[in-house]
């Protein structure tokens, strides 16, 4: 099995606009709940986890030795991670099925990505010819 990062995304632009009411909330959650017990019940969930909004972060740096902190996302753009789920799957095809699901359940973009394994985490994880 290889491990997928599965990161949903969330619109900059979609803060202005009508909120989704109470009901579409729930069918919304209600979705997600039924996606993550899938997940877990056919073992592919890894771990996984909803983000702050991009006003919650800060990019810490390393210039000329001094540690220097921003507020705000590293990247301007009009998207950006919303949350994740680390998922194991025996290929590709696999990892972008769960993305399909996971579009369907949260209505946003998912990119798949599988992960590289390097360093000491070479050690723990397998590589893509090895699921």
């Amino acid at each position: 099995m290889t491990q997928y990062l599965l990161s949903t995304h969330r619109s900059a632009d979609a803060a202005p606009g009508t909120p989704p009411t109470p009901e579409q909330m729930q069918a919304m959650m209600t979705r997600i709940i039924d996606l993550e017990a899938e997940m877990d019940a056919t073992g592919t969930f890894v771990f996984g986890g909803a983000l702050h909004g991009v006003d919650a972060a800060t990019v810490v740096a390393t210039r000329d030795g001094d540690t220097v902190m921003t507020d705000g996302p590293f990247v301007e753009a009009k998207e950006h991670i919303a949350g994740f789920y680390i998922i194991n799957a025996a290929d590709l095809d696999e990892a972008l099925a769960w993305g399909a699901k996971t579009a369907a359940a949260t209505g946003g973009p998912i990119e798949v990505r599988p992960f590289a394994a390097t360093g000491k985490a070479a050690d723990h994880m397998p590589g893509p010819s090895d699921g």
